[in-house]
């Protein structure tokens, strides 16, 4: 049974238009984007330090208590579109809070003038920048949400291909990870979603992708090998357009022997965590878990299989 806040909150979203594309220009649709996030501010305790790494604005968020050596990279949503620093430094304080440690937010490029592979080359730059700082890998994990959870696995699949360290784990939360759009849920869902329209997610789609494939596995991880991921912690509501997108993942990543920490939350939609800025029980609950995860996986360095063949 959904807490009576969550229900609140469902309600005023049907009725709210910062999800709902501004059609005068995707510069508009940002503004309203962001309009919506900076309406709160990080928790009291929490600091905001602003960097440029290698021309790429991004912002230490950090909690009133770190603990030494922890890192935490985090990667907005937005549909590769909207998003950004501004938007997002007030959530992702409360992530950072409740784990403990100082978090990386990525103002990575956006579509349409920023197109793949742009983005996802800002997170690997960023990435390969606080390795040579003497972030340890094993003392990093990577996280995203939606379009951001997408780029998270893009980021990590990128990794492997290069014969990088990997961070120590990687949390999803509601992650895009099929720009096909070919999850049954995107139909099945389509009555209950209040924060998703499948209009405004294949016009994202477009523009991100370009002149590529939307099933290149860079794009829809869903379409990659799986095999050598570090641990992954995937979060998704049972009222998302994209819950295939989760629960395809899992089982495929499973199947390729990644170690899945994965929970369906009933009657929750799109990335619900952001709700925990309005005390909603479900929300506060899911940031709990998270940072649960990320205290166990937190300085295990992820030990790659190596595979021969005949």
């Amino acid at each position: 049974m959904p807490s009576l806040k969550s229900k609140l909150i469902r309600y005023a979203m049907l009725f709210e238009k910062w999800c709902v594309p501004d059609h005068r220009s995707f510069m508009a649709s940002r503004a309203r984007f962001n309009g919506f996030g900076e309406r709160y501010r990080p928790l009291r305790g929490s600091s905001v330090e602003a960097v440029d790494i290698d021309g790429i604005a991004s912002e230490w968020i950090i909690p009133s208590k770190p603990m030494a050596r922890r890192t935490v990279i985090y990667l907005h949503g937005g549909g590769y579109e909207v998003g950004s620093c501004a938007c997002y430094r007030a959530i992702v304080s409360y992530f950072a809070e409740a784990y403990r440690a100082k978090t990386l937010l990525i103002d990575y490029g956006l579509a349409p003038e920023y197109p793949f592979p742009a983005g996802l080359e800002d997170v690997l730059s960023v990435y390969h920048h606080l390795l040579s700082q003497r972030h340890a890998p094993e003392n990093i994990v990577i996280m995203g949400d939606s379009a951001g959870g997408g780029l998270t696995l893009a980021t990590l699949l990128s990794l492997i291909a290069q014969g990088s360290h990997l961070p120590s784990a990687a949390v999803l939360l509601s992650p895009w990870t099929d720009l096909t759009l070919s999850g049954e849920s995107i139909q099945t869902r389509a009555h209950v979603e209040p924060m998703l329209r499948l209009g405004v997610i294949e016009n994202m789609a477009r523009h991100y992708c370009g002149d590529h494939d939307p099933r290149h596995p860079l794009i829809s991880p869903l379409y990659a090998d799986l095999h050598g991921l570090p641990p992954l912690l995937i979060h998704v509501g049972d009222d998302e357009i994209l819950l295939n997108d989760s629960t395809r993942l899992a089982e495929q990543a499973q199947a390729a022997g990644v170690d899945v920490t994965f929970k369906v939350w009933p009657e929750m939609w799109h990335f619900f965590h952001w709700a925990a800025m309005h005390d909603v029980a479900e929300s506060k609950q899911a940031i709990a878990e998270i940072a649960a995860f990320v205290e166990a996986h937190m300085g295990q360095p992820v030990v790659r299989s190596v595979e021969t063949e005949d």
